[in-house]
């Protein structure tokens, strides 16, 4: 490495490609992302200090391998631009400093962005009014106030416009304990002593106490078509007790439903105001969080809803009894676990596959799992690489993670086979001969594996010549099994072997016409040693008996055996 990560990343450098992608610079601030999840999320809405900024390498800000006290944050506080962040800089808090609100030791997103955090002290209200300080104050003075009581839940209208404060607002630490109700201050002025409840505004409104006039729009019942012909009192059989009558059409209307109660009790899912016996259709993608697509259009109701109680708005405004499952899961688990991935895959079916048939699979294993698919592997089944849970168990990309009983090599060249097979078809091999320890050269280049190689077992093979070209050794062991001292991998039949530069015994005069056979008598294992005493080959033509001993070439010559240096010697003197 060019030098040590930062304590914070000190988990990941065991293993570069946690943050490098081989041949792949630009995967980087993937794998990055990968990690900060939440810096991801910036990027991905667009917001957020990351999510303003323009694409960019992660590394030209944060530079790692620095050592680890280095700080790979680099931040420019005098012209940093705070308004890409999600919390500009307006008013008092321009001249205020970093440290006011980035403490030490915190990451400068999980700084506080409510008032409440940072003026908790001068927070005169005690918490009582919750922490929407900018509801009355503003950034230029935390002293200046401009409440707009049209945007709380009781906006002042009419006479209520000239009410002073303390008239509602008894108690100044606690506004937002006031009550709403018309009643806490119309008590006395109630002439239904409490009967039609609290909600006075049902018929009354801030112009007049006296003037009352009842809009049944404005409840949570409004009469439309049939109904606003209706006479009141058809629904409210007490009419000094408005606010209990029932809402439910079954209250009115259970005589009429000829379906005894099995579709319960909310009768506008099918029927409308505008004649009882008239049903509309239910439309499942607008009115249910579950939009009917494809394949799940021709499904009858009830193969999901087992119970007709079981139906639900998206708005739940209209619920029946319960919930039915929304998941594909929730339907289809018996088909996973008898025909599919017997729970093995996890309840994300979705992930895989679609409304349009259950069958196709739409995962991107490139895209999805960062592991290709290429020739054979993209025909392989799913189960054939995942046996065991998908989430839980993390599959090792090593090909003899899947392939460790097609090793006919027993594990003798190791785990990474791709550097012999490729993905198209297995029994094909392109390995490379010349960079092992026995390069092919000349007659060898053309050889089948299996001339050398009789199993796959390949270092077993032995590297000399004896072990394949045995029953070539025309000298029957004789010269030895070091066949490379005369012969080539060019031509076995040409042989040049130099006795005088090769060996300790010269061959000169007629010892050079002497066939190397006979000399050599005996087969030997691996070295040739011979004896290099003349009496070792002319025993028998020693005429002395031993007597002489054994150093024959103090007298006799290699041209010729009869001629005797001495003699010639003594006649040349005489």
């Amino acid at each position: 490495m060019p030098g040590d990560v930062t304590r914070a990343h000190i988990k990941e450098e065991a293993d570069c490609k946690n943050c490098h992608v081989r041949m792949e610079r630009s995967a980087q601030p993937r794998l990055c992302l990968d990690c900060h999840k939440k810096v991801a999320a910036d990027v991905r809405a667009k917001s957020g200090y990351h999510g303003r900024l323009e694409e960019r390498e992660c590394r030209t800000c944060h530079t790692e391998h620095k050592g680890r006290d280095a700080h790979i944050i680099r931040l420019d506080e005098k012209n940093f631009d705070h308004a890409k962040t999600d919390f500009s800089l307006r008013g008092k808090h321009k001249d205020a400093k970093c440290a006011s609100c980035h403490k030490p030791n915190v990451k400068h997103r999980d700084a506080p962005t409510n008032c409440a955090d940072c003026h908790h002290k001068d927070d005169k209200h005690k918490d009582t009014l919750g922490s929407k300080c900018a509801s009355c104050h503003s950034e230029s003075s935390w002293k200046q106030t401009s409440f707009d009581h049209a945007k709380t839940k009781f906006p002042l209208l009419l006479r209520h416009e000239k009410v002073k404060c303390v008239s509602c607002h008894t108690d100044s630490e606690h506004l937002a304990n006031t009550s709403r109700e018309c009643v806490s201050c119309h008590r006395k002025d109630d002439k239904h002593k409490a009967t039609l409840s609290a909600k006075c505004e049902q018929c009354h409104n801030e112009g007049s106490w006296k003037e009352a006039r009842f809009d049944h729009a404005k409840t949570r019942f409004p009469l439309l078509l049939s109904h606003a012909k209706t006479k009141c009192a058809e629904c409210h059989a007490d009419v000094q007790h408005f606010g209990n009558t029932p809402l439910k059409c079954s209250s009115c209307h259970r005589k009429d439903d000829v379906h005894k109660t099995a579709l319960g009790d909310k009768c506008e899912t099918c029927h409308s105001e505008r004649t009882w016996k008239e049903a509309v259709r239910f439309d499942h993608d607008r009115d249910s969080h579950f939009p009917l697509l494809d394949a799940h259009r021709k499904a009858k109701c009830d193969a999901c809803h087992k119970d007709a109680g079981t139906l639900r708005d998206k708005t739940n405004t209209r619920p029946f009894s319960d919930k039915p499952p929304s998941s594909c899961y929730g339907c289809h688990e018996r088909d996973d676990r008898e025909k599919g991935h017997k729970g093995r895959y996890g309840e994300k079916c979705q992930t895989c596959h679609v409304e349009k048939t259950f069958k196709g699979v739409t995962f991107d294993h490139a895209r999805d799992a960062r592991y290709p698919l290429r020739a054979k592997h993209s025909q392989a089944k799913c189960d054939a690489c995942h046996k065991g849970n998908l989430y839980r168990d993390k599959l090792e990309t090593r090909c003899s993670t899947c392939h460790e009983r097609d090793d006919k090599h027993k594990g003798q060249l190791g785990n990474d086979c791709a550097r012999c097979h490729g993905e198209t078809k297995w029994n094909e091999s392109s390995f490379d001969h010349s960079k092992s320890a026995f390069p092919l050269r000349d007659k060898h280049g053309g050889l089948e594996c299996k001339k050398c190689h009789s199993n796959p077992l390949f270092k077993d093979a032995k590297a000399d010549c004896a072990s394949c070209h045995a029953k070539d050794d025309a000298h029957k062991q004789r010269l030895g099994q070091r066949c490379e001292q005369c012969h080539s991998a060019r031509s076995w039949k040409e042989g040049a072997f130099d006795h005088n530069l090769s060996s300790r015994f010269k061959l000169l005069e007629k010892h050079l016409k002497v066939k190397c056979l006979a000399c050599h008598i005996k087969p030997v294992t691996d070295k040739v040693t011979l004896e290099v005493e003349c009496k070792s080959c002319h025993r028998q033509d020693d005429i002395h008996f031993d007597t002489k001993g054994p150093l024959c070439e103090r007298c006799h010559r290699p041209d010729s055996w009869r001629h005797v240096i001495n003699q010639e010697a003594n006649k040349q003197s005489k």
